[in-house]
């Protein structure tokens, strides 16, 4: 037997050979098929020709989330060179959570649960895509731009809102704020398919802008002065890169809610597991690790648990402890 067949055969050579980021990334696609499968075919008991199209929606639905959510994240915490932050510092969830009130508050509850759903949806996209627009023309017009400075903007109007909110509840009438309450935490189960469409247009439309610009993106990842002297217009790519992050959050939190430590969980699993900051290895693992998360968890809820509770749930308590850890980890160093 050649040697070198004998030295891939050993263990530790194996390991080794496990080790590499693109072997990491394949494994982590084969999981996620076997992931997707399972999810679509174990426990069906009736019609297999209803089940599966209605479980396959579901996954529509959840790989256009895991998407969306782990490349917007991945881009942010490029930007910043903080991987302890996601966009949802921002203030979207404060928003999205702000014009379901203000719906409940001004017109009623049934106002929000008959409202055409792409109407919805496009009024919540406009709206939380505006926003971004203009705080990020408002912080970036000036000479002196700053980044912490965005992110620190973003934290008070992101208070802001969540006092507005939590203002308006307080007067709503308890049916009301039960109808209110449940739009406030995200859900795969019901999600309309002319939705997912246009979610997946503008995901498209967003990846196509994005591919041809990931070794800026590892570029803009060594920090301000590197990117400017290694050519590069730092301020135009930032700014692009934002807008890209706001449509991508926005098309998110619109079609199935808010999902604050989502990003946080798949990003800094996917740098931790391929040890390396290259986006074009790092933004894949993360939307196949969101994609497992997602699946996976709802996978569980619905065999295990019989959906006693929502998965958005579960995935922001485990990403609240994953967040206070990096935070005591960073404050260690």
């Amino acid at each position: 037997m050649p040697t070198d067949t004998l030295t891939l055969t050993r263990p530790d050579s194996i390991l080794a050979y496990t080790r590499r980021p693109g072997v990491r990334l394949a494994i982590l696609a084969v999981v996620a098929v076997a992931s997707v499968l399972v999810f679509l075919t174990v426990g069906i008991v009736g019609s297999w020709d209803f089940a599966v199209p209605f479980r396959a929606r579901k996954v529509y639905a959840m790989v256009l989330v895991a998407f969306a959510i782990g490349v917007s994240t991945v881009l942010f915490q490029t930007i910043t060179d903080n991987r302890i932050l996601t966009p949802s510092i921002m203030g979207f969830d404060s928003l999205y959570l702000l014009i379901q009130t203000l719906v409940v508050f001004v017109f009623g509850a049934s106002a929000l649960a008959t409202a055409d759903e792409q109407v919805k949806w496009v009024v919540e996209v406009a709206v939380m895509v505006a926003f971004s627009t203009l705080l990020f023309r408002w912080i970036f017009a000036g000479a002196k731009r700053s980044i912490y400075l965005l992110v620190l903007v973003g934290i008070v109007f992101g208070t802001l809102f969540r006092s507005l909110s939590s203002m308006m509840q307080r007067m709503l009438d308890p049916a009301s704020f039960a109808v209110l309450t449940d739009a406030s935490f995200a859900s795969f189960n019901a999600v309309d398919e002319e939705l997912m469409l246009l979610s997946a247009i503008a995901i498209l439309v967003v990846s196509l802008v994005g591919m041809r610009m990931l070794r800026v993106f590892d570029v803009i990842g060594l920090g301000e002065s590197h990117a400017i002297g290694l050519g590069v217009n730092h301020r135009r790519v930032v700014t692009l890169m934002l807008v890209l992050i706001a449509v991508l959050v926005s098309v998110s939190t619109a079609l199935v809610g808010p999902i604050t430590f989502f990003g946080l969980i798949v990003s800094n699993l996917a740098y931790a597991l391929l040890g390396s900051s290259r986006h074009l290895l790092v933004l894949p693992a993360t939307v196949l690790l969101g994609v497992i998360c997602l699946v996976g968890g709802q996978f569980i809820l619905e065999h295990v648990f019989a959906l006693d509770t929502a998965l958005s749930v579960v995935i922001e308590f485990a990403g609240g402890i994953l967040f206070i850890v990096l935070l005591l980890k960073r404050g260690a160093r």
